[in-house]
């Protein structure tokens, strides 16, 4: 895949890398597989929070359900990423209650992977055994300042 892509070096998850290698790679995967990008970050999202989680246990101690633990993103994940990553560019995500109970989410990043954001509520709906359903309400792709979801899990 790295040289398919065409990009140089060793990826370890000790490392942060430009974001150019990592779109090259994303595309490279969206050619290999005959999905899009949007569905690769969206597999990638869903597939790495477990791993996530089993590297940082800390990061989901206290939370019994996907929506306070995705509450949590801008508090308690972000700063420790930033610690263990200097300069690691994370999203900056914006909470708020939709009046039918979904959880009304912003995400503003200037890498506009927003796709990744979907996967990995989809992986924390899995860690906590729930059914999530993800409506994409408006799109930084789509040329909108931020991306805006509504999530809801079904009673």
């Amino acid at each position: 895949m790295v040289d398919a892509a065409g990009v140089g070096g060793v990826y370890t998850s000790l490392g942060s890398y430009p974001d150019a290698d990592v779109l090259a790679l994303v595309d490279t995967a969206a050619a290999a597989t005959g999905q899009s990008a949007s569905q690769v970050l969206r597999w990638f999202g869903r597939q790495g929070l477990p791993v996530l989680v089993e590297r940082f246990p800390q990061f989901v101690a206290g939370h019994n359900h996907a929506r306070g633990f995705i509450s949590s993103l801008n508090t308690i994940i972000h700063p420790e990423v930033r610690k263990l990553y200097t300069g690691a560019v994370c999203p900056h995500f914006h909470f708020n209650d939709g009046p039918d109970g979904a959880l009304l989410m912003g995400y503003q990043s200037p890498r506009r992977m927003c796709a990744l954001a979907e996967g990995m509520i989809t992986g924390a709906s899995d860690l906590f055994d729930e059914t999530v359903h993800i409506e994409h309400l408006a799109c930084m792709l789509d040329g909108q300042p931020l991306c805006r979801l509504a999530v809801r899990w079904p009673a």
